[in-house]
């Protein structure tokens, strides 16, 4: 790992999910807590940071926030991502991870429209 502190962990992957510190949240009684890494390979791999979005295991539904079924990417229980809260971190808040295999395609899709609903951009809903 390039300049940090953090354990020597593998370069974080588009779609996987890790345990991180959330930086601005000292008292947090759930640190690390699980998050998606949204960023590109190619960044992840390039850059000492990354932009991830968290999970949290409850959370009111909205246009901005993608629930996830247990066993994705290696969740231990139902989890909500909350789209709103996109972050980059450094590396040196990395914990653990990936917890499990990348989220499949579908469910990045609909967490990248809960960003860009995020962001103030109007996103219709994917038709299958």
């Amino acid at each position: 790992m390039r300049g940090g502190s953090a354990p020597d962990l593998a370069v974080p992957r588009r779609g996987e999910l890790w345990l991180v510190l959330t930086p601005g949240q000292p008292d947090d009684p759930h640190q690390p807590r699980p998050a998606l890494v949204v960023s590109d390979d190619v960044r992840n791999r390039m850059t000492d940071d990354l932009i991830v979005v968290p999970l949290f295991s409850r959370g009111r539904p909205g246009p901005t926030r993608v629930p996830l079924p247990a066993g994705a990417g290696g969740l231990d229980h139902e989890s909500v991502v909350f789209c709103e809260e996109v972050s980059t971190i450094d590396r040196d808040f990395l914990r653990r991870g990936p917890l499990g295999q990348r989220l499949e395609a579908p469910a990045m899709d609909a967490v990248v429209r809960g960003i860009r609903r995020a962001l103030g951009e109007v996103v219709p809903e994917q038709v299958m």
